[in-house]
């Protein structure tokens, strides 16, 4: 047996739970499209296209 504490956790939220602001929202897209444009951007541009 183990000695941790299995009581119950009902207060706990977990992260996909949790809820996100339309500022998180636009934070993600804008890392998301310099990663993107990195990215792609390195490929092409060192291959010459």
């Amino acid at each position: 047996m183990d000695d941790h504490d299995h009581g119950d956790d009902a207060g706990r939220v977990t992260a996909p739970m949790q809820e996100f602001t339309t500022g998180q929202v636009g934070v993600g897209l804008a890392v998301l499209l310099v990663g993107l444009v990195l990215t792609f951007g390195l490929a092409l541009g060192l291959v010459g296209i």
